[in-house]
């Protein structure tokens, strides 16, 4: 505990270090606060189970490159639409009127939880396939539905650009220097146990960083409304996840400070491991929007689980049991990392 209170006030008194990890997130909230919810030009939608497959609408929508087709049962899909994750249910029907020039009616079920972009967008391709197919009717239905704003995918995102950054760089480069500035070495001269030098060490950033997921998760929700779906409960759920991800990270913190030959290096092994991901796991865009193929590989890399863990239990109301697929894999990727932490840790 000695040590854990000496790196906390080390750290503290570090103003680039509160700056970078407290206060840079934040900061970054603001400026994408800022700005229109974005998104792609593709739109996730699926066709009610009823629907007239046989028409030359559907034919058209069904292969419009913009449309991403979802498909599952029809309580899936319905759970889908109320959580925001598909913009609308369409149900295509030959038309009761005898007009032949209204043959087929389209019924759109969606619900406020969809970005109000992306139901813009779909709309539009509505209107155009029907100018081209016929002048057909287009029923618009909105069942309830939790509202969805950039902030909901945004946040959770951060969380992780966030944990990821500070957990391998602070301690990859803390433990280097103490090697370097024989900390270390004199250190384990005294009593204490070399196991209790790591342990305080690393029980100081999880504070420090669990501090900041904090800050993140109350000004975000007090500040732009994020959506904490169950309230406290979901709060505490975020702070679990939140130390899993964080002492995942860590190790490899631990492995760059083993292997690196000098402190210039560092940034060049964390870089390599961090930048792909902060890029492919969905933390300023989603994942959708990249290559179907590379999507699946991309789910397996620890910053994604993390990332879609947290935006499932914060916004969709799910709980920890709920995302054990993530947490699989991101205890895997522990589990990994720290057997080769151990073999590449270096005391001198």
């Amino acid at each position: 505990m000695a040590i854990t209170k000496a790196s906390l006030r080390s750290t503290f008194r570090s103003g680039q270090a509160v700056f970078f990890s407290l206060f840079f997130p934040v900061v970054l909230i603001v400026i994408f606060g800022a700005l229109s919810s974005g998104g792609g030009i593709n739109v996730d939608v699926a066709f009610d189970k009823n629907t007239d497959t046989s028409s030359q609408l559907y034919q058209m929508l069904v292969h419009h490159p913009a449309l991403d087709i979802k498909k599952g049962t029809e309580e899936d899909l319905l759970d889908r639409l109320q959580k925001g994750r598909i913009t609308a249910l369409i149900s295509i029907k030959k038309s009761t009127d005898t007009n032949p020039q209204q043959p087929y009616t389209i019924h759109l079920k969606t619900t406020s939880a969809v970005s109000p972009q992306n139901l813009g967008v779909l709309n539009s391709l509505l209107q155009s396939a029907v100018s081209n197919s016929g002048r057909q009717m287009i029923i618009t239905e909105q069942i309830d539905g939790r509202p969805y704003t950039y902030i909901d995918f945004l946040l959770p995102g951060l969380i992780g650009f966030s944990l990821i950054g500070s957990a391998i760089f602070g301690v990859a480069f803390v433990f280097y220097s103490f090697r370097e500035t024989l900390v270390l070495k004199r250190l384990y001269s005294t009593p204490v146990r070399r196991s209790y030098i790591v342990i305080g060490e690393s029980i100081a950033r999880i504070i420090f960083q669990l501090m900041t997921v904090v800050v993140l998760i109350l000004f975000g929700k007090y500040f732009y409304d994020f959506t904490l779906a169950n309230g406290w409960i979901t709060f505490i759920e975020l702070l679990i996840l939140s130390f899993l991800g964080l002492v995942v990270f860590m190790g490899f913190g631990y492995v760059i400070s083993g292997i690196a030959k000098n402190q210039n290096v560092i940034p060049v092994y964390a870089n390599l491991f961090m930048f792909p991901q902060y890029f492919l796991s969905g933390t300023f865009f989603p994942i959708t929007s990249l290559p179907e193929g590379l999507q699946k590989v991309v789910r397996f890399l620890p910053l994604t689980a993390l990332n879609d863990a947290l935006r499932q239990v914060s916004f969709e109301g799910e709980h920890i049991w709920n995302v054990w697929p993530e947490i699989l894999i991101l205890v895997a990727w522990g589990v990994a990392i720290y057997i080769v932490a151990i073999r590449v840790f270096k005391w001198e």
